[in-house]
């Protein structure tokens, strides 16, 4: 990560989303990893829940958070597999299909081949991807803790963060609303 000390950093608001149908609050734990990273780097924690693999659901707490102007982007942890229950993708496309927004390819891609470094040819099971919907970034990431930290450590800590260079999310979001 390349910080240009010049550039005032500036808190994202971030909402967490964990999907899945046997995790609870008390044993989420890369919910649990994922909230202490945001924080730990000085972002806001807005909003933090549990929906089942279910896309109906899903998309309707993702659209809600989306109308939440206080909230600047949702980070998902679960769901991304290929297994018959992991519709975490499918609610994305929803979501995009239901409001002008757009898909993030590289982010997919940047995910499988940073975890391909820890996982090995493993990664080629993970659906992690990424939209931008009505001015909200949404991230959706595999639901271990490994595919957490690969996640955030590598590359939504830098990209969410206002003072990286040469470019980042953070720079885009006054402009992410434009028609």
């Amino acid at each position: 990560m390349t910080i240009d000390p010049e550039r005032t950093f500036k808190p994202v608001s971030i909402a967490l989303l964990t999907v899945s149908d046997t995790r609870q609050s008390h044993d989420d734990t890369s919910g649990d990893l994922l909230a202490e990273r945001v924080k730990a780097a000085g972002h806001k924690l807005a909003m933090r829940s549990i929906e089942k693999d279910d896309v109906a659901r899903i998309a309707s707490r993702l659209n809600n958070w989306i109308d939440d102007r206080e909230i600047d982007a949702v980070i998902i942890t679960g769901g991304t597999g290929l297994t018959g229950r992991d519709v975490t993708p499918e609610a994305l496309d929803k979501v995009v299909d239901s409001g002008g927004g757009k898909h993030i390819p590289g982010f997919g891609e940047l995910f499988r081949w940073v975890s391909y470094q820890t996982i090995g040819t493993s990664t080629i099971q993970s659906r992690a991807c990424a939209i931008v919907a009505r001015g909200t970034y949404i991230f959706a990431l595999p639901g271990s803790n490994g595919a957490v930290k690969d996640g955030w450590d590598l590359i939504l800590a830098e990209q969410l963060d206002s003072r990286n260079r040469p470019c980042n999310f953070v720079e885009l979001m006054p402009r992410l609303r434009e028609v």
